[in-house]
C-alpha cells in the first residue's frame, strides 16, 4: 500500500481543523500522526501505534474519522474498542470537541440503547465506542454488529497490548476482535494502538494485524516525570508518609493501592490526620459507575487533591494537569506501572512519580502470577457439565454442577470461548463441540514472563539505576537512556520525598486505624445443593452481628497478622487487641451499635486450622471475663478444617461441609456466646457454627473473626 507522508488538499483542511478544535489552533500532527492517518484513511490499512501516554494516539483515529465522514469521498463510521466505561465518556468528549457524533453502547445506559440503535440505522453516528465484551454478547451482536456490517470503515483496538500477553486474563473478550474484524467488513481500515508493549507483544499484535501492517513505535519516556522510589519500608509507615506529604507533592493527583482495603483505610488515615474535610477520596471497582464518574470529574475539576485508587482508576482516565501519581506498593508488572505512570504529567512540564515499596508486596505478586492460568481438572469439570446437560447452562448452575467457584466458571467460560470451545446464547452457556487442550507451554511461558516482570518492578524498586531508563528498557525502547531527573540520576531533588515520615504521624496512624469497626455482616440466605439447608436463614438459626480484628493485611496490625499465619498460643499483643476490640464493641461507637448482651460463653472454632491460636485467645477472654469456655466436638472439626484446607470450595460445598463437620456443645440453654475464629473466608463456618449453637440453645451467637482473609 502506498503511504503519503503528509496530508494534502481537502484531507489537509479537514485535519488542520479537527486538530484545531482538539488541541488548539496551534496544534500540529507530528509526523508519526500524518504517516498514521494517511493510511488509515485508505480501506484496507493496517497501523499499529505504540507510543508514549500523552503522545496523541487518539488524535490519529478522530482526524482519520474526520476526514473519511466529512470529505468528499464519505466513508463508513468508526468502530473504536475500548476497556473502560470511564476511557469512553473521554472519547465521547473529544469527539464531540473534533466535531463529530460519538456515541456509546455500554451498561450504564441501557435506557437510550434504543434511540442509539435508530440513529445508527440512520447513518447520524460517526463513532461508535464499545467494550469487548459487549461485542461478544450474542443479543448485542445479532441486533446492532449485524446491522453495521459493511458499513464500518475504520476499526480502532484501543489498548492493543490486551489482544497479547493480557488477553487471555485480563479482558478475555479483547482476544476475539479479529474474528470480529473479518464479520463486520474485511476491508475495512484497522488502527490498534497502546503505550505498553514490549517488542515480543508488538510483534504478536502487528502479525494479528497482517503481513502487511505499518508499525509506528516512538520512544516511551517522559520528560515530564520525575520518578522517585523511597528506601523499603514496612505497609503502616508509607500511610503515614501519604498523609505527611500529600500537601507538598505539586497540583492534583492519583494514589494508587494494590488492594480495596488498603484504598478505604489510606483514605481514613488521611482524614484523620488532616481533618474530616481534607479533600480526598477513595476509589474502587466496588463503587457504583455514577459515584466514579463523580469522583473522576471532582479529580478532573482539581476540587480534590487525590483519589486513593485501586487500578479501578487507570486506562482511560485522562487528566492533562495530574500533577503527582504515589504507589502504595508496586503493580507486579513493569508494563502496568508504566500505564498508572502515564496518568502523570500529560499537558504539564513537571509532574512527580512516587513509589513506596514494602516487602509486604511480594505475596499480591505471587497471587497475581498465577491466579487466572486455567486449572485443566476445573476446566474439564466444566465442560463434562455443559457437554452433559445437553441445553445451554447458567455459571450458577455450573458452578452447582461443577464444585468450580463462580468467579473461576466465568473465567473459564470467557476463556474457552476465545479457543470457540463455547459459546455464550439467549439461554446461557454451550459447548461448542471444538475439542480443548490445555497448553501448558503457553501457560508456563505466561508465569515465567510474570515472574520475570516482578523481578523487574524489584530491580526498580531497589533503585540500583536509572528509573525512566530500567522502566522503557523493560519494554524494549531502544532509546532508552539515563534520564537526569530521578531520584537515581538526581538525589538531592528527591530528598524531600525519600526522607522517611515523623514518628508521631506514624503512631497517630496506627492509633486511628486501631479504632476502626470492621463489622462481620450475618449471612441472610442458605446457599442450596449441596448443602442440605436452603432458602432464608430463620431468626432461630441466624448469627448476630459480629466484630473482625485484622481486616486482610491491615498495616495497623501487620504483627498480628504474621503472628496469624502461623498456629501458636496467643501473643500478650494479641491479647491486648483482643481485649480492647471486646471493650469498644461492649460500649458501642456512634456509628455502631453495642453488643446486644455481654457474652456468658466464649466457644472456639478454629475454622482455619490454626487451633493453638483460637483456643489460646478463647481461653484468655472467657479468663479475664469470667465466663463459661466450650468447644465444638474435637474429632469431625479436625476432619473438616483438613478438607477446607486441602479443597477449593464453592460456596455451597463450603456450607455442606461445616453442616457436616460441626457438632455443637451441650449445656447452652439460653445463654449468649462469643464464637471466636481465626479465618473464615466464605463465612460459613461462622454462619453454620451460630446456626449449630443456636439449634443447641444458644439465645444469641456474636462472632469474633481474629483476621479475615481473602475467599
Amino acid at each position: 500500500m502506498q503511504i503519503q507522508e503528509e496530508l494534502t488538499g481537502e484531507y489537509a483542511d479537514i485535519a488542520a481543523r479537527t486538530l484545531a478544535a482538539l488541541a488548539g489552533p496551534q496544534a500540529r500532527l507530528r509526523d508519526d500522526q500524518q504517516r498514521a492517518v494517511s493510511a488509515l484513511v485508505q480501506d484496507g490499512a493496517r497501523v499499529l501505534v505504540v507510543q508514549a501516554t500523552g503522545w496523541g494516539k487518539s488524535a490519529v483515529y478522530w482526524v482519520a474519522t474526520a476526514i473519511r465522514r466529512q470529505s468528499s469521498a464519505k466513508g463508513g463510521m468508526t468502530l473504536v474498542v475500548s476497556p473502560l466505561l470511564s476511557l469512553m465518556r473521554d472519547q465521547v468528549a473529544a469527539a464531540e470537541r473534533a466535531g463529530l457524533t460519538a456515541r456509546t453502547l455500554n451498561s450504564s445506559n441501557i435506557d437510550d440503547w434504543s434511540a442509539i440503535e435508530g440513529e445508527l440505522a440512520r447513518d447520524e453516528v460517526d463513532v461508535l465506542l464499545v467494550s469487548p465484551e459487549r461485542l461478544a454478547n450474542p443479543k448485542f451482536g445479532t441486533r446492532v454488529m449485524e446491522s453495521l456490517a459493511g458499513r464500518i470503515g475504520l476499526l480502532v483496538i484501543d489498548e492493543a497490548h490486551s489482544i497479547s500477553d493480557w488477553g487471555h486474563d485480563f479482558r478475555p473478550d479483547y482476544r476475539r476482535i479479529s474474528a470480529v474484524m473479518q464479520q463486520l467488513n474485511p476491508d475495512a481500515a484497522v488502527l490498534a494502538t497502546t503505550a505498553t508493549a514490549n517488542q515480543r507483544v508488538t510483534d504478536d499484535v502487528a502479525a494479528q494485524l497482517g503481513e502487511q501492517a505499518l508499525v509506528l513505535r516512538g520512544p516511551l519516556a517522559r520528560s515530564s516525570l520525575q520518578l522517585v522510589v523511597t528506601p523499603d519500608t514496612d505497609p503502616l509507615s508509607r500511610f503515614a508518609w501519604v498523609c505527611d506529604q500529600l500537601d507538598r507533592l505539586p497540583g492534583s493527583g492519583i494514589v494508587y493501592t494494590l488492594t480495596v482495603s488498603d484504598a478505604e483505610q489510606l483514605t481514613a488515615a488521611i482524614k484523620a490526620v488532616r481533618g474530616d474535610d481534607y479533600p480526598v477520596a477513595a476509589y474502587t471497582g466496588q463503587l457504583e459507575a455514577d459515584t466514579r464518574t463523580a469522583l473522576e470529574d471532582r479529580l478532573r475539576r482539581n476540587d480534590i487533591k487525590a483519589l486513593v485508587a485501586t487500578s479501578a482508576l487507570g486506562m482511560g482516565f485522562d487528566k492533562p494537569d495530574l500533577g503527582f501519581v504515589v504507589h502504595v506498593g508496586a503493580p507486579p508488572s513493569p508494563v502496568s506501572y508504566y500505564q498508572q505512570v502515564g496518568r502523570a504529567g500529560r499537558g504539564i512540564d513537571n509532574a512527580v512519580v512516587v513509589l513506596l515499596p514494602s516487602y509486604a508486596d511480594r505475596h499480591v505478586w505471587d497471587y497475581f502470577a498465577t491466579a487466572t492460568i486455567p486449572v485443566p481438572e476445573q476446566v474439564e469439570r466444566v465442560l463434562d457439565a455443559l457437554r452433559e446437560a445437553g441445553e445451554p447452562q447458567s455459571v450458577v448452575k455450573l458452578e452447582a454442577a461443577t464444585g468450580v467457584r463462580r468467579t473461576r466458571v466465568e473465567l473459564i467460560l470467557k476463556q474457552l470461548a476465545v479457543d470457540g470451545v463455547t459459546e455464550r446464547g439467549d439461554g446461557g452457556w454451550i459447548a461448542t463441540g471444538a475439542e480443548w487442550h490445555y497448553d501448558k507451554e503457553h501457560y508456563d511461558s505466561v508465569v515465567a514472563t510474570r515472574k520475570r516482570e516482578a523481578a523487574i518492578m524489584q530491580d526498580y524498586a531497589a533503585g540500583a539505576r536509572c528509573l525512566m531508563q530500567l522502566l522503557q528498557e523493560s519494554l524494549d525502547d531502544p532509546s532508552a537512556a539515563p534520564c537526569g531527573r530521578c531520584s537515581v540520576c538526581d538525589p538531592a531533588a528527591a530528598q524531600q520525598y525519600v526522607a522517611p515520615p515523623p514518628s508521631e504521624v506514624r503512631e497517630q496512624v496506627a492509633t486511628v486505624l486501631r479504632r476502626q469497626v470492621h463489622s462481620l455482616e450475618p449471612r441472610k440466605m442458605w446457599p442450596g445443593p449441596p448443602s442440605e439447608r436452603r432458602g432464608r436463614i430463620s431468626g432461630e438459626q441466624s448469627a448476630g452481628w459480629g466484630r473482625v480484628l485484622v481486616e486482610y493485611d491491615a498495616p495497623q496490625w501487620q504483627d498480628l497478622a504474621a503472628e496469624m499465619d502461623s498456629d501458636a498460643p496467643a501473643s500478650e499483643a494479641l491479647q491486648q487487641a483482643v481485649v480492647a476490640l471486646l471493650a469498644a464493641w461492649a460500649r458501642g461507637t456512634s456509628r455502631d451499635s453495642p453488643w446486644p448482651q455481654r457474652p456468658e460463653v466464649v466457644v472456639d472454632l478454629p475454622a482455619g486450622g490454626l487451633s493453638s491460636l483460637t483456643s489460646s485467645v478463647a481461653d484468655f477472654i472467657a479468663q479475664t471475663g469470667k465466663m463459661g469456655r466450650a468447644s465444638f466436638e474435637s474429632e469431625a472439626l479436625q476432619l473438616g478444617v483438613r478438607r477446607a484446607a486441602s479443597e477449593d470450595l464453592t460456596s455451597p460445598a463450603s456450607a455442606a461441609l461445616w453442616d457436616g463437620s460441626l457438632v455443637a456443645p451441650t449445656g447452652l440453654d439460653g445463654a449468649v456466646v462469643l464464637l471466636v475464629l481465626d479465618r473464615d473466608p466464605s463465612s460459613w463456618a461462622a454462619t453454620v457454627g451460630a446456626a449449630k449453637l443456636r439449634e443447641a440453645g444458644a439465645s444469641i451467637v456474636l462472632p469474633l473473626l481474629l483476621r479475615r482473609t481473602a475467599g
